[in-house]
């Protein structure tokens, strides 16, 4: 069984470098065109897998090219994909990436990725009860977030929580996550304290302790 199960997105970017972002009705020339598997859950499940974890993904594909080229992009890495489930009729997750003078401009289709439903968490609570930690991220749909949290708690089981793409979360569910590890931005969405400083970083930690936990 994995020590790791990583539940979350699976997604094909593509990305494309410009001199310059076209207005409206204009066309431009670009460069250096790339496809790269990536979503937050894969990258996660990668990353973990690299550095020696054994991991195993839960989400969702579509039944298309992008779709097998991410699962076996996992299973290069030593990710398990038996729970990666390859949808017809619904397309792989994509973000489209616009790369200008080192800022990036982003588009992103979830595609499979909403489809990936809280009854589908219940199949693998089994997977879920025999791991140390699960790990998830927010470009799913937030109740099956919930559900995955609930399973986790309820066998005893680690939840780490990447709270991207940023928005308002509930102090209930926040109260179930062992780890949690915001940047800047989705901090200041979290506890309502922008952060532009360690001091203030410090300040929006005792607060959002005093404000879950109390």
């Amino acid at each position: 069984m994995p020590d790791i199960v990583v539940i979350g997105s699976l997604n094909m970017d593509l990305a494309i470098t410009t001199p310059k972002v076209p207005v409206m009705g204009e066309t431009v020339l670009g460069s250096g065109f790339m496809t790269i598997p990536g979503g937050k859950g894969a990258n996660q499940a990668v990353a973990a897998a690299k550095l020696g974890g054994k991991v195993s993904m839960v989400g969702c594909v579509g039944n298309d090219a992008f779709g097998n080229e991410v699962i076996n992009n996992l299973k290069q890495n030593s990710v398990d994909t038996s729970n990666v489930k390859k949808l017809d009729g619904i397309p792989t997750g994509i973000a489209m990436i616009v790369v200008n003078e080192g800022n990036n401009f982003i588009i992103v289709d979830p595609g499979a990725n909403y489809q990936l439903m809280p009854q589908m968490i219940d199949t693998v609570e089994e997977l879920i009860k025999n791991s140390y930690i699960v790990v998830i991220q927010l470009e799913i749909p937030i109740e099956t977030v919930e559900r995955a949290i609930d399973i986790a708690k309820r066998n005893n089981v680690k939840v780490l929580l990447n709270p991207a793409p940023a928005r308002k979360l509930d102090d209930s569910l926040l109260a179930k996550v062992d780890i949690l590890t915001p940047n800047e931005t989705e901090s200041e969405i979290i506890t309502g304290i922008p952060i532009k400083s360690v001091e203030d970083a410090k300040k929006a930690f005792v607060d959002f302790c005093n404000a879950v936990f109390q």
